[in-house]
């Protein structure tokens, strides 16, 4: 009976009380899940419209990134501050907008959180560039013209190049953390927008991160080097590229360069053939060089550049200046006539003493070429050669030159390997190192592999003028441990008349003195590859044929030699493999500048052979 009634009463319906007591209960719960999903609704609008909001300010400092290289360029270095001072508004916009709590929590949201992750690192990483490298940089700039650093009266005013110094050596430093920074943000699972967006943002970073890097070291060093603490000499090379070295051409002529507080002056020039020889290499030379560039690399001033590493050359030529002056010098600089003609645009015309008027036209064939027809005798070509380094350094010691264009008459010298700098000051030669004013040997990065083509003329000639040359590379992954293979191809062609052994002058032929036949051109070709590459083969025209394997300051190095007549032209082909860490790494090559440049093109090859032989 009492199961019954138990039962009985649990079938009785509940009480109004506890039936509404459970209503507000489910409304509760009801009105909870509403506003969670409201709170969503409005935390997803509020980061899209900031979402929005910061892709506008971003897009806006992209476009004044574009506007301020543009004014700089230009000179426009007051336009210049203000696009900066607004670049740096639209960064700090951005950042503001990405960086609130909301932003903050939606950001651990899976997927939908890694892209909001990364817009808010870009948005640091801008703005971070912004303030710590763009404006600082602006406000130095900003007082500043494209006549600022013209020699008055001689001299070079210093000054701003100090005042400088702070602001460009905090902006390299905040692009180094930058390009850190970006490196490290996560793409792994973002959308194909906000991957491209980061992904164009290290490339523009790691460009201007090696150009104010390059900027910056320049900044600091000038001063110093011209003369700002003290009087400096320096040792000036004038190298003729119709006679090849690795390091650019013959050292023809040397004067002495004087520096005294920005004041710049030309000594008394001597013909390179004066210095030597010497009875034994005036430094101790290490076994790689003297294998395959002979003692006479430090027994002849005319022979220093035979090695393409230009801190030896600079070492060796000090030491022979003082040999046979007597004066420790601070530094070397080399220089060839194809610079001499960039910087002629910058200067205009010059007279000679000989009646000739140097032009930015006429400079190369008339220094390289014409004046062996015109004037047979060395010495007088000697002589002609010190009037026009002297006409055109006198003009640019008057400041009368054309600043932007004289800037970059030097810049394009520096990059195609013809102006080249060294300091006997430790501290400063460590600043040079790296940059393309130190001449240094091939290196390898992650990101980029280099190889060098080093061209030695061993006709005791002229003849370089006529000779042409290509390079091409590649690299592919070939073997199932993932290190690559690298090719390096070069050609090159002996361009000069077919009748040169009689049409040419006997000086520019060599006559035959050397063993070589009068009109052909012999060339000792050296590729050197990364430090830590293994020699594979290679080959000359599709045949193998004998080479020179050595070791050069760290450097494998294989050598070969070729004899070309008139007409005639001949490709070698040379592998390497390299290290598994440097398999995504692009290629590059670094070569003896000649009398025309020539461009690197991509090379394609059989991974069954990358140095096929018939």
């Amino acid at each position: 009976m009492s199961d019954r009634r138990v039962a009985l009463a649990s079938d009785q319906p509940e009480s109004r009380d506890t039936a509404a007591h459970r209503g507000n209960s489910a409304r509760t719960a009801l009105w909870i899940v509403l506003a969670v999903v409201l709170l969503l609704i409005l935390a997803v609008a509020w980061v899209g419209v900031r979402g929005a909001l910061a892709k506008g300010h971003l897009e806006r400092a992209v476009a004044d990134v574009t506007t301020l290289r543009s004014q700089l360029g230009d000179g426009y270095t007051k336009a210049a501050q203000a696009t900066a001072e607004h670049l740096e508004g639209e960064a700090s916009a951005a950042r503001s907008l990405t960086g609130d709590p909301v932003w903050g929590a939606a950001q651990q949201v899976p997927f939908f959180g890694s892209n909001l992750r990364a817009v808010r690192e870009v948005s640091v990483v801008v703005d971070d560039v912004a303030s710590g490298a763009v404006s600082p940089v602006s406000r130095v700039v900003g007082g500043l013209n494209t006549g600022s650093f013209a020699p008055k009266s001689g001299r070079v005013d210093l000054d701003p190049l100090v005042k400088a110094q702070p602001a460009v050596a905090q902006a390299a430093a905040t692009l180094t953390k930058a390009e850190r920074d970006t490196n490290a943000i996560d793409t792994s699972d973002t959308l194909s927008p906000v991957t491209s967006a980061v992904n164009q943002l290290r490339n523009a970073l790691r460009s201007a991160s090696d150009q104010v890097d390059t900027a910056n070291r320049v900044v600091q060093l000038a001063p110093a080097m011209l003369g700002n603490d003290g009087d400096r000499n320096y040792v000036l090379l004038f190298q003729n590229n119709a006679e090849l070295r690795a390091g650019g051409g013959i050292p023809g002529a040397v004067a002495l360069l004087k520096v005294q507080d920005g004041a710049i002056s030309l000594g008394d020039q001597v013909a390179g053939a004066s210095f030597g020889p010497y009875g034994e290499s005036v430094l101790p030379l290490d076994p790689g060089t003297r294998t395959l560039y002979g003692e006479i690399t430090g027994r002849y001033m005319q022979d220093v550049t035979l090695t393409p590493r230009f801190d030896l050359s600079a070492e060796l030529t000090r030491e022979m200046w003082k040999q046979k002056f007597g004066q420790q010098v601070d530094g070397v600089v080399a220089i060839d006539p194809v610079t001499l003609s960039y910087i002629l645009r910058a200067t205009g015309p010059v007279q000679l003493p000989t009646g000739d008027t140097l032009t930015s036209d006429n400079a190369v064939q008339l220094l390289l070429s014409d004046v062996y027809a015109k004037y047979p005798d060395p010495k007088v070509q000697d002589l002609f050669f010190a009037s026009a380094a002297s006409a055109v350094f006198d003009k640019v010691s008057a400041g009368s030159f054309d600043a932007k264009q004289f800037v970059g008459a030097l810049t394009q010298g520096v990059q195609e390997g013809r102006l080249r700098l060294w300091s006997a000051t430790k501290a400063e030669q460590a600043r040079l190192e790296g940059t393309p004013l130190a001449g240094d040997l091939p290196t390898a990065t992650r990101s980029l592999r280099q190889f060098g083509v080093y061209l030695n003329d061993g006709t005791a000639s002229k003849m370089d003028y006529y000779l042409d040359k290509t390079v091409s590379v590649g690299t592919s992954v070939c073997r199932a441990d993932g290190r690559p293979t690298s090719a390096v191809e070069v050609t090159i062609t002996n361009s000069a008349p077919a009748d040169a052994a009689t049409s040419l002058p006997e000086y520019v032929t060599g006559g035959g003195l050397s063993g070589t036949e009068p009109g052909k051109i012999k060339t000792l070709v050296a590729i050197y590859a990364p430090e830590d590459a293994i020699y594979l083969g290679s080959t000359q025209d599709g045949k193998q044929v004998p080479v020179q394997t050595v070791m050069d300051g760290g450097h494998p190095v294989a050598q070969l030699q070729t004899l070309l007549a008139p007409g005639e032209s001949t490709t070698f082909r040379v592998a390497f493999l390299g290290d598994e860490r440097d398999a995504k790494a692009a290629v590059d090559v670094l070569s003896t500048p000649g009398v025309r440049q020539s461009k690197v093109l991509p090379l394609r090859f059989d991974c069954t052979d990358p140095t096929p032989a018939e």
